[in-house]
């Protein structure tokens, strides 16, 4: 157990390491954050002062350099735009983010997988056919679309929901719905298929046969064991739901961390989209940590390999 800790704490610093490396050469492609703060009339000298003083005069490895030596005591250096630490920024934005992406996990866990249980029970049935139309039609939408599409039922013509912003429940109901949609349908999707496999092996049909009432075939020898694939998915959608809420931030003006980047893309706020990632990757490796963990009780074989 030791050493499959060990294995996963270096991975999962290898992975913080190669996105940071990654995001901060990508964003230096995009010109010169400099002139963006500065007005159009300033004199050279000014400008030069003022990239000296960011230390972007610098050659690029240096300031590699000087960003890793930050990023390994949680300094990712000053926001250009709001003057205060990006990292403070980020941990902000990042409570509302967790609520939104919790929320939009806990709705896609409790439609997905009763419809695909029922849809593998019920295989070749009208509800099969429906939940099944209905999953591929929540892979098929886009996201954008079924948000405005939303905002403009419930909230411009029927008055029933408030456009955006944070709040009371019923700020989450069209966030939650739009991010849900997506990761919904795949996990029916994979429930069915799991379902449906665990159904045929030997020791449910050896269960049926000493007369366990079907209920008790599903919950207790099919369930646990079609759930792998299903907690594997569910954690790397949440990790997902965490990183690319960027859409559903930007329209129902959610105050999260996906929306706090774009943000900072747009005004080359280095600093801000840097710590973004970094908290990002840290969220989403420490799910897979948990995953892992979850494989342990689900099947006892996985914690002998890994002790092994």
């Amino acid at each position: 157990m030791r050493a499959f800790l060990l294995a996963r704490l270096g991975q999962t610093l290898l992975v913080i390491f190669c996105s940071l490396t990654a995001v901060f050469f990508m964003t230096r492609l995009g010109g010169d954050p400099v002139l963006l703060f500065l007005p159009m009339d300033i004199q050279a000298k000014d400008v030069n002062e003022f990239r000296q003083r960011l230390g972007f005069n610098d050659p690029l490895i240096t300031q590699y350099g000087r960003f890793l030596g930050g990023a390994a005591r949680g300094d990712f250096g000053e926001s250009l735009r709001y003057k205060r630490s990006a990292l403070e920024l980020v941990l902000e934005r990042l409570p509302e983010t967790a609520k939104l992406a919790g929320s939009a996990l806990l709705l896609t866990l409790c439609v997905a997988i009763p419809v695909g249980l029922l849809s593998a029970v019920h295989r070749g049935s009208v509800l099969d056919y429906l939940g099944m139309g209905g999953a591929v039609l929540g892979q098929a939408i886009p996201s954008f679309w079924l948000g405005l599409v939303l905002i403009f039922v419930f909230s411009v013509r029927l008055g029933w929901l408030p456009t955006g912003g944070t709040g009371g429940l019923a700020h989450y109901v069209m966030p939650s719905v739009v991010l849900a949609a997506f990761y919904a349908a795949r996990i029916a999707r994979l429930t069915r298929s799991a379902v449906l496999e665990t159904l045929g092996e030997e020791y449910v049909l050896a269960a049926r046969a000493k007369g366990l009432g079907e209920l008790a075939v599903i919950g207790k020898h099919t369930l646990k064991n079609a759930a792998i694939p299903i907690v594997t998915l569910a954690g790397l959608d949440l990790g997902q739901l965490l990183g690319g809420a960027v859409i559903t931030e930007t329209i129902f003006a959610w105050p999260g961390v996906g929306r706090l980047t774009v943000q900072a893309l747009l005004n080359r706020d280095f600093p801000v989209v840097l710590a973004a990632v970094f908290a990002i990757s840290v969220a989403y490796t420490l799910i897979n940590f948990v995953v892992d963990l979850l494989y342990g009780w689900l099947d006892p074989r996985t914690r002998s390999a890994s002790a092994a």
